[in-house]
């Protein structure tokens, strides 16, 4: 527990300095939603590239992990349609409950990997997000279409969105730089480096940045089960999903690790495009952000 915790401080403690810099405009009030783009469009694939093409996985680690994250979404989905059923909110509520309780911070999640399992950890992680990414952006628009949207959902952009998404591109690129072992060149390495050192901070610090307490204040039933669904729930069923499918070790840790983490701050911008509860989706990013800062510890001290 003092080595994971030691590890975890680090990671809430540049997600509070990004909150801080930011409410104090430093250094301008436009400097982080530029600096989250350049972590997005640029440092994060930089990073997944140099750190998954050095990894040296077995083949068996691509489908291992595809058939956990698989169970693990499908699982919580149906629990979470069941709640619904049994207790009704609007649309717009239920999809930004159902968006809490399913998301993951990507950002906090590879850092945490890294910090936490090294870099055979990260190359894990950056393979289970690459999975989790497009699965959960699909589950995502299915549940918009049935709860929130009136007509047919245009499937073609949501695609296009998730083929062009960075963070799979970058996982994509590196899987394939490791499964040919081609290798850096010195001048390559050196530059990928630097960037992939820079991602992980700058990451974290627009997580921070991005947080809207001032939401916080109509916490309510919704943002509860989310928070524990997310949190809680999902870890226990993460943990459960590996022993019934026979799995262990690192995989295992990675998959427990992802199932704690709070919701992405992405979910925001669908929940204002689609039509769900942007108000409660905001309140509901930035609660489970601080809650994460004590479920995480204590979540993996238990199940790992």
């Amino acid at each position: 527990m003092p080595v994971m915790v030691q590890a975890l401080v680090p990671v809430f403690a540049l997600i509070v300095l990004g909150h801080l810099l930011r409410r104090w405009a430093f250094p301008s009030v436009g400097f982080w939603p530029q600096a989250e783009r350049l972590t997005y469009y640029v440092l994060f694939p930089a990073m997944l590239v140099y750190k998954l093409g050095q990894a040296r996985l077995p083949a068996s680690a691509y489908s291992e992990t595809a058939m956990l994250i698989g169970a693990m979404l499908l699982v919580v989905t149906l629990v979470l349609v069941c709640i619904h059923l049994f207790r009704p909110w609007s649309g717009p509520v239920f999809s930004s409950v159902y968006q809490g309780a399913i998301r993951f911070n990507s950002y906090v999640g590879l850092a945490a990997g890294g910090m936490l399992l090294g870099d055979e950890g990260l190359s894990l992680t950056a393979i289970a997000v690459a999975v989790m990414v497009p699965l959960i952006n699909l589950l995502c628009i299915l549940m918009f279409s049935f709860v929130v949207t009136e007509g047919p959902v245009r499937i073609k952009p949501v695609l296009r969105a998730i083929v062009s998404n960075p963070l799979i591109i970058g996982s994509a690129l590196g899987a394939v730089w490791s499964f040919f072992e081609i290798g850096f060149h010195p001048l390559l390495a050196g530059t990928l480096e630097p960037l992939s050192n820079l991602a992980l901070p700058m990451g974290l610090m627009t997580v921070g940045a991005g947080l809207q307490l001032k939401a916080l204040r109509s916490g309510s039933v919704p943002f509860v089960v989310s928070a524990f669904l997310k949190l809680l729930l999902f870890p226990l069923v993460t943990a459960g999903l590996a022993v019934v499918l026979g799995l262990e070790g690192t995989l295992v840790q990675v998959a427990i690790l992802l199932a704690t983490l709070p919701t992405a701050t992405s979910a925001y911008i669908l929940a204002r495009q689609l039509g769900g509860d942007a108000r409660l989706m905001a309140g509901i990013i930035s609660g489970q952000t601080l809650l994460a800062m004590v479920s995480i510890p204590l979540m993996l001290s238990i199940l790992w």
